[in-house]
This record gives structure tokens, C-alpha cells and sequence, in this order.
């Protein structure tokens, strides 16, 4: 189940909503929002409050004369109860 879970996403706007308790992840694009909350429950042991979803189109990218996408992505955005701490970082 963690293998659905691609990767934790740190950028300036997600390091603002840590203050927030709302934490932002990659994940499989299949997955829905019940599907995400269940998984974090169960593995991380944590109350998730609710869970935003967002499909980013791919990018077009080009090599010499070939032009293809990148892959295209969910991110989800996770809130925590308050008072939860919660580090994941997969470095």
C-alpha cells in the first residue's frame, strides 16, 4: 500500500501549509480520496481530516527532432488533526 505513495512534495507552498497540518504528497493516479485517507490512516497511524486531490497536466518536453510529455500526476493535499506530528521524507 505504501508503494502508492510516490513521493512527499517540498516546495515553498507546502512548507507554508506544515503550519497548517496539511501535507502534500504524489501519489497513483487511480487512487481516490477515500483510498488515500485509508492508506495514511493505517500505515502512519494518524486522524486525517480530509484530503484534497489535483490531476497536473504533463508537460511537453522535446529531444532534438522527438517531442513527447512528461507523465502526468495527482498531488494530494492531507490534513492532520492539530497537535499530530508527522515527518515523511523520502529523500
Amino acid at each position: 500500500m505504501i508503494d502508492l505513495i510516490k513521493s512527499q512534495v517540498l516546495t515553498e507552498k507546502s512548507n507554508k501549509l506544515i503550519q497548517y497540518n496539511t501535507y502534500t504528497f504524489n501519489v497513483g493516479r487511480k487512487l481516490s480520496k477515500q483510498n488515500i485517507k485509508n492508506i495514511f490512516e493505517e500505515t502512519f497511524k494518524v486522524k486525517v481530516v480530509s484530503v484534497n486531490t489535483a490531476i497536473l497536466p504533463g508537460k511537453r518536453r522535446r529531444l532534438g527532432k522527438f517531442q513527447g510529455f512528461k507523465n502526468f500526476y495527482k498531488r494530494a493535499f492531507i490534513k492532520l488533526m492539530s497537535l499530530v506530528i508527522f515527518l515523511f521524507l523520502n529523500y
